[in-house]
């Protein structure tokens, strides 16, 4: 590859990145035209196009998100050399989105990115939170954040730590369950509910636990819910009598095609390391 190719990788990252020419165009100090030109000449050498225009900028073609990490990949590396001859190690830089729900996105995840961010700050994070599990490709996350007995096929990753699980009431609440419904209807917490509670004794729901907890505040029923989100809240108490315990495992994990890109191992590698610290060790 010649030295203007190895060039093109910028104007490249630059708009996967910011989803625009003007905006790629101020990242790098140039006109809206080069940006343009250079985009145009790069498809032109691979004979493929790599970005949908739209209206609204340029978009990845969900079939060339392989193409950006081996970009990125080659970016790195070329980064590496540089900075290995001035005697310091590389930083992975460049977007990373990661999805999780929205009980982890309102409790220890903040956290946890922060940490990431400062440790990488030559990376852009961004958080998505969807309860509903993601078309990965097409929503162009890089790491996901879930809890599960196990992951599913096609991703691969490490359990950081586990997810638990109480029963949490209010003083004169009513003797009935709040439902899990929508994703939160696949939890094992749920299954119990349909396997140990007559339909008699199940009140309204939710398809969050975060408006679950506030169900349960405004004295709607008791419910399950993770423990990280029921302890801490002063207006509701653990339900009494003998429940089971459900650890459920929480995965850092990446499409398998993705984990050897350099920029997402850093960020699952750390961000596992920063949930560990707010999470209960996971079971062996």
């Amino acid at each position: 590859m010649d030295q203007g190719n190895w060039d093109d990788l910028r104007f490249v990252l630059a708009v996967a990145d910011t989803g625009s020419v003007s905006a790629a165009a101020r990242r790098l100090g140039v006109t809206h035209g080069t940006v343009i030109r250079r985009i145009a000449a790069f498809e032109d050498r691979q004979g493929e196009p790599l970005f949908a225009r739209h209206a609204s900028g340029y978009t990845v073609l969900p079939e060339r998100q392989a193409v950006i990490e081996a970009v990125r990949d080659a970016e790195f590396a070329a980064l590496s050399v540089d900075r290995l001859m001035g005697g310091g190690g590389a930083e992975p830089r460049g977007a990373v989105r990661i999805t999780s729900t929205d009980t982890l996105c309102q409790t220890v995840l903040p956290r946890a990115v922060a940490a990431v961010q400062a440790r990488f700050p030559e990376l852009r994070l961004s958080l998505i939170c969807s309860n509903v599990a993601l078309d990965y490709t097409r929503a162009g996350v890089d790491v996901t954040v879930r809890p599960a007995m196990r992951l599913p096929e096609g991703l691969v990753g490490t359990a950081a730590g586990e997810l638990r699980f109480g029963v949490y009431t209010t003083p004169g609440a009513p003797d009935r369950w709040l439902a899990l419904e929508g994703p939160l209807g696949q939890s094992a917490p749920a299954a119990w509910i349909t396997r140990d509670v007559s339909a008699g004794d199940i009140g309204p729901g939710a398809d969050s636990f975060q408006v679950l907890r506030e169900m349960v505040a405004a004295g709607l029923g008791r419910s399950w819910l993770p423990s990280m989100l029921g302890d801490p809240d002063p207006r509701m108490a653990r339900w009494g009598g003998e429940m089971p315990d459900f650890p459920i495992p929480l995965w850092v994990a990446c499409q398998a095609d993705m984990a050897g890109s350099a920029r997402v191992r850093a960020v699952r590698s750390a961000l596992a390391e920063a949930l560990a610290e707010d999470l209960p060790p996971a079971s062996a």
